[in-house]
Formats: C-alpha cells, structure tokens, sequence
C-alpha cells in the first residue's frame, strides 16, 4: 500500500520530496488538485468537497496512509475527514494534516511571539492560534493572509516576489519566528530570510515533515508493516498547465505527471 500525498496544486511536491529524501524505500502517491487553484480563496464547503474527492480517489489508489500537505485543507476539513469521513468510509486508513507538526516544531525553542503567514482561509478558521496556544497559552500569535503569493509561486512567477514579500513581512514587528503555513511557501523561505532580521526563525515544513512522518512510522508499526517498499512514484494532477510543469521540473527533473480525473 502506498503513502499518499494530497495538496491544492503542486506546492505540495516541496513535502513529497522531502518525505522522498528522509524515506526513500516508500511507494508514493502525489495528487495535486490544480483544476480547482488556490483552495485557500474557497468557502469552507468548496474546500471540503473537492477535499473529500480527492481523498476518496487516493483511497481508490491503494493508499493506506494519506498525508493532507494542504494547510488549508487541513484547517478546513482534517477534523471532519478523522472523525466522520474515514471512520466511516475507509477505516482502515490513517489521514494526517500539517499543523499540528508544524505547531509542535514552533514551540520547541522558547518563543513568546509567532507570526504566520497563510492563506485566507487559514488565516480565517485561525487554526494555527488555536493550536499555538494548547501548547503555550502564554504565547502571541500574529496572522496575516497573504493571498498573492500562491497563484505567482504556481505559475512560477518570482520577478516581483521580493517586493510582495517585503510588503507583507513589514506588517510583522518584533516576532521571534515566522510560520509559512502554506505548502507552497517553503519555496520563498529563502526571500522570508534574506527580509527578517538574522535572529527570527522560519518555520518552513520541507525541513521536519519529513522526520515527523519517520517517528510517526516508528509509533505504528502496524500502519509501517503494511507499507509498500519499492520506491515506486506516482504524480497526478487533475489539470495541467505549462507553467505547472516548471514547477514540478524544479523539484523533480524530467518528472512524468499524470492528469486524472474523478
């Protein structure tokens, strides 16, 4: 069975080939939802429809565990996919979001202020403050939507990305570390660097989802054992566009993308 990676559009290869690097004897199944880019402009029930399509098409594809690299998808609609849709639909699949890794890495230096950027509509269910605040109550929480910066990272358009960037980065003061909560935004990691002074943090999920998936294996084994480990890959988007394809040679060279539907 196969480990599959669902996300908006293809920002989610970033943490497809990150997974890849730290577990590379895996199978692995990519579905990109490009038809219907960027999730994150979407009312709540749009996101978790197409949300719940996908998801039933990577079930379909023999994926016993599913990681959800859409931040927005996961804000939206993870709650509801663990605790209605798969117990009912496909309970012998496990379907795990990245806030909640992404949160826990955050908070691991002592931090008393954090800022996030995201999509509106991450932004809005104000998951990560949520979330932030579990694990420190005391912590500041600074959120700000930054809708422009998805549609230019997809259709690989940087020629202005450090204005935009430093436009919304000045809205941030005194934050200790910075969330890219977005899929797409470890693309731009080093721009939020090269703007932010020397001593804040970015938090960019590329780097530990990875780890976190290895120690999640470690704790179930009884999901691990059932994994398929051929190293076979599997890349699908339900639309495919030119510049779609510039984004996905960047982080994989000479990749075969398959366009589906469902």
């Amino acid at each position: 069975m196969k480990i599959g990676v669902f996300d908006s559009g293809l920002g989610g290869l970033v943490i497809t080939k990150s997974l890849i690097e730290r577990l590379p004897e895996y199978d692995y199944f990519y579905l990109g939802d490009t038809k219907h880019l960027p999730y994150g402009e979407k009312t709540s029930g749009r996101i978790l429809k197409y949300t719940l399509d996908s998801l039933k098409y990577l079930i379909s594809q023999n994926c016993k565990l599913i990681i959800i690299a859409c931040n927005t998808a996961t804000s939206i609609a993870l709650r509801y996919i663990q605790q209605k849709f798969i117990p009912e639909y496909a309970p012998h699949v496990k379907v795990l979001g990245v806030v909640i890794p992404t949160v826990e890495k955050a908070v691991e230096d002592e931090v008393s202020k954090v800022g996030v950027i995201a999509t509106s509509a991450t932004i809005k269910s104000h998951i990560y403050q949520t979330e932030l605040k579990k694990l420190s109550p005391h912590i500041k929480v600074q959120e700000l939507a930054t809708p422009q910066l998805v549609p230019l990272i997809e259709n690989n358009n940087y020629e202005y990305m450090d204005n935009l960037i430093e436009d919304y980065l000045s809205a941030f003061s005194e934050i200790d570390s910075l969330i890219l909560g977005c899929t797409h935004y470890p693309l731009i990691k080093n721009y939020c660097r090269h703007i932010l002074p020397q001593k804040t943090k970015v938090i960019s999920q590329d780097e530990f989802i990875g780890e976190k998936l290895q120690d999640y294996l470690k704790k179930h084994p009884e999901i691990e054992e059932k994994l398929g480990k051929d190293s076979s890959r599997n890349f699908c988007v339900t639309q495919k566009s030119p510049q779609s394809y510039k984004v996905a040679d960047y982080l994989f060279p000479n990749l075969t993308i398959k366009e589906v539907s469902y």
